[in-house]
């Protein structure tokens, strides 16, 4: 796996809808631009391989970063795999669906659902949104929210930027029914 970059980026929201938000809300997120594993080879049919060898270094290597980030405990969490134009996006997915990526953040962040995803192909500096939910009940309406994001220079033709997202809270002046609410 080789890693060109890695980007951290944090959000605290002080106000929102006109009233303080207190304490701020806090959003991270930590992307790792690599160079495409299958890159240059044509269609792959075994991604394997490939799997075996990037996605578990690449939870190893995002979750505690992003945990650390965050600097509170996680209550939100979200993951995105975009992937250069020159390759597939099954790329990405191969990468990030699956428990060899993914379970290095649940164990992290002491979660059990499963990890809302982005995945898209797309050219360098193109904007993005992570979805997150809730880490233990995908239901609570409150925790149901994305960031924005973009990586100016990636990722390049032959990269793939996989990041993982973290919030210390629900949407800021959440105040949706809960789902169970409505039958």
């Amino acid at each position: 796996m080789n890693v060109r970059k890695i980007i951290t980026f944090t959000e605290d929201i002080h106000s929102e809808g006109g009233r303080p938000v207190d304490p701020p809300a806090r959003t991270a997120v930590v992307l790792a631009v690599i160079e495409n594993p299958w890159a240059g080879q044509g269609f792959v049919t075994d991604l394997l391989p490939g799997i075996d060898e990037a996605a578990p270094k690449l939870g190893e290597l995002l979750a505690p970063r992003v945990v650390e980030a965050l600097d509170a405990p996680v209550e939100a969490y979200g993951k995105c795999a975009i992937v250069g134009l020159d390759g597939e996006i099954e790329h990405g997915s191969a990468l990030i669906h699956t428990l060899k990526f993914g379970d290095h953040f649940r164990r992290a962040a002491n979660a059990t659902t499963l990890l809302p995803a982005v995945e898209k192909r797309a050219a360098a500096g193109t904007v993005f949104d992570i979805p997150l939910k809730h880490i233990t009940d995908a239901t609570i309406r409150s925790h149901h929210q994305s960031i924005e994001v973009r990586v100016a220079d990636g990722p390049r033709a032959d990269e793939i930027v996989i990041g993982l997202a973290a919030a210390a809270q629900g949407r800021p002046q959440a105040r949706l029914a809960p789902l169970s609410t409505e039958r």
